[in-house]
């Protein structure tokens, strides 16, 4: 399991979603540019000390990124957006797949959304836009976890 930020722009959800990640012993793919810079004191400060223990790998570009996808045992990627067709519950996830959010201000463009394997989303109350990135993807990463038994192999009681 992995967790791709698509041009993250806010520095203080990055490094949430880097504490998560590293909490979950979850790799974690940074598209960028950021909007930041990825040494910024406020991802420190809400990443803590994890974000050392955090297995991240950098790219320069979602071109970049997407073909070192192309390799074979990339395992599926999924973005999470408001735009998405499935909810995120009712999705079967696989312990090889790779689920993506997108900027905080923006998403991701057309191109991405055409790219990915699946689209989920959480369903939300009427009038209810989005949820925080960060949230959104501890909720979706909770649920893939429980279904291919990730939390056992991080040694977590369930």
């Amino acid at each position: 399991m992995r967790l791709a930020l698509y041009e993250p722009d806010i520095p203080q959800n990055t490094g949430t979603m880097l504490r998560l990640a590293a909490a979950l012993r979850i790799g974690v793919d940074i598209i960028e540019p950021c909007g930041f810079l990825l040494d910024d004191r406020r991802l420190r400060r809400a990443g803590m000390d994890y974000l050392d223990q955090v297995s991240m790998t950098r790219h320069d570009s979602w071109t970049a990124y997407a073909a070192g996808r192309a390799a074979p045992g990339s395992g599926r990627l999924l973005l999470l957006t408001t735009a998405g067709d499935i909810p995120y519950c009712g999705f079967r996830y696989a312990p090889d797949d790779t689920i993506m959010v997108g900027r905080e201000s923006a998403g991701v463009p057309d191109a991405v959304h055409e790219a990915v394997d699946a689209r989920l989303c959480i369903p939300m109350a009427p009038g209810a836009r989005s949820l925080n990135v960060a949230l959104a993807a501890a909720m979706t990463l909770g649920e893939a976890l429980r279904q291919t038994g990730g939390f056992e192999k991080i040694g977590a009681a369930t």
